[in-house]
């Protein structure tokens, strides 16, 4: 009998589960379209794509089901018109029950295989694939280097190449990052290619963490040009009259802020999002009408969080703009849609581990002859 099989399911924005088939891996992708779709009752036609290691990671159509194995990863695209597939997921509790209408309704975020959407930053920053002859000079100058202890001296375009590639990349995460941040990226540089460390630098990467501050700052101007928001909201136009200045009140990201300054759903103007603002009024005032609440704050997302960050209106003016906003659903939601992690959890997860503190502490400060703890308090 075959062991079973355990993927990891991609059902949408913010949501994946784990699949696990008892008689192991199906025979062909339609036999494991036909199993996902009968674990996860997801309704209508979807197509599958799995996360390839030849393409740093990204995903491409699964066609063959040797492409993939034990502990893949794959992902569900819904071809259809039937209901979002996380949200078909979600509206399931553990017993069957349709909870459609409770408060953990499916947070709407940005598309993850968006051009502009961000992600947390990683925990260890991967080097990404450079263009195809940049990556045959550094691969010469590795074998070198691991032959002879020769280290390579790149050229002006070659470095200007790998530093745009890396601002490329850092910039899926973050527009403005830290000090620490961007030495990561500079010590895992030398760390993927050994040839490029720096002779007479301790570190071995000094230099290549000063050349990316500067092509990161250069990268944002290109940007801003661009009429990137996060960039552009910074631009001297947007400053006062009496304090235009390039230092005055810069406006990033705080460290648990991703999505800080989206841009615009495609086809929305700021017009037509003020047109959905006015709408909500009186959408809230409705009875059971969490629904269209929640698409129409999710839509407007954009729109809310360049009103937080370029003008910075008081909680009561802002609660006036936005009623919708301030009820426990749309706050988690908001949560959600700023930083990529649910506040719930993460809430939780803080308290459980500072009361497993709390509980050690007492338990050391107890001794034999302290107080005692039954089982039932420390669960």
């Amino acid at each position: 009998m075959a062991a079973p099989v355990k993927l990891r399911i991609i059902l949408g924005a913010n949501n994946a589960e784990k699949l696990t088939i008892e008689s192991g891996m199906p025979n062909s992708v339609k036999d494991l379209s036909i199993e996902i779709k009968r674990q996860f009752d997801i309704e209508g036609e979807i197509r599958l794509q799995y996360m390839d290691t030849d393409f740093d990671n990204n995903f491409v159509n699964l066609n063959q089901i040797s492409e993939i194995q034990d502990k893949s990863t794959v992902k569900v695209i819904l071809l259809s018109d039937a209901p979002d597939v996380s949200q078909s997921v979600n509206s399931l509790n553990q017993s069957g029950e349709d909870t459609s209408s409770s408060s953990t309704d499916t947070v709407i975020l940005p598309s993850p295989d968006s051009g502009t959407a961000r992600s947390q930053w990683p925990t260890e920053f991967q080097i990404p694939t450079f263009p195809y002859d940049v990556e045959m000079q550094l691969q010469s100058a590795n074998q070198a280097f691991m032959s002879n202890r020769v280290f390579l001296n790149p050229s002006h375009k070659l470095k200007s190449d790998i530093l745009e590639s890396l601002a490329e990349k850092i910039i899926k995460f973050k527009a403005y990052p830290s000090n620490l941040e961007i030495e990561s990226v500079a010590e895992a540089l030398i760390k993927a290619h050994p040839c490029l460390r720096e002779q007479g630098s301790s570190s071995g990467y000094y230099g290549w963490k000063i050349s990316l501050k500067y092509k990161m700052a250069n990268y944002r101007t290109k940007l801003r040009n661009l009429g990137c928001p996060e960039m552009s909201i910074n631009s001297l136009k947007n400053k006062p009259a009496d304090k235009c200045q390039p230092a005055y009140k810069v406006k990033k990201p705080r460290k648990a802020e991703v999505n800080f300054c989206p841009p615009f759903p495609a086809g929305e103007t700021q017009d037509s999002l003020e047109g959905e603002r006015v709408s909500l009024l009186s959408e809230v005032k409705k009875r059971h009408n969490n629904a269209v609440i929640k698409e129409k704050m999710a839509k407007t997302f954009a729109y809310r969080r360049r009103e937080v960050v370029r003008d910075q209106p008081m909680i009561s003016e802002f609660k006036t703009r936005w009623p919708g906003l301030f009820t426990v659903p749309e706050v988690e939601a908001e949560f959600l849609r700023i930083t990529t992690v649910p506040l719930v959890t993460k809430f939780f997860a803080q308290l459980d581990h500072h009361a497993d503190q709390l509980i050690r502490v007492l338990k050391k400060a107890g001794g034999s002859k302290g107080p005692h703890l039954c089982t039932d308090c420390t669960e």
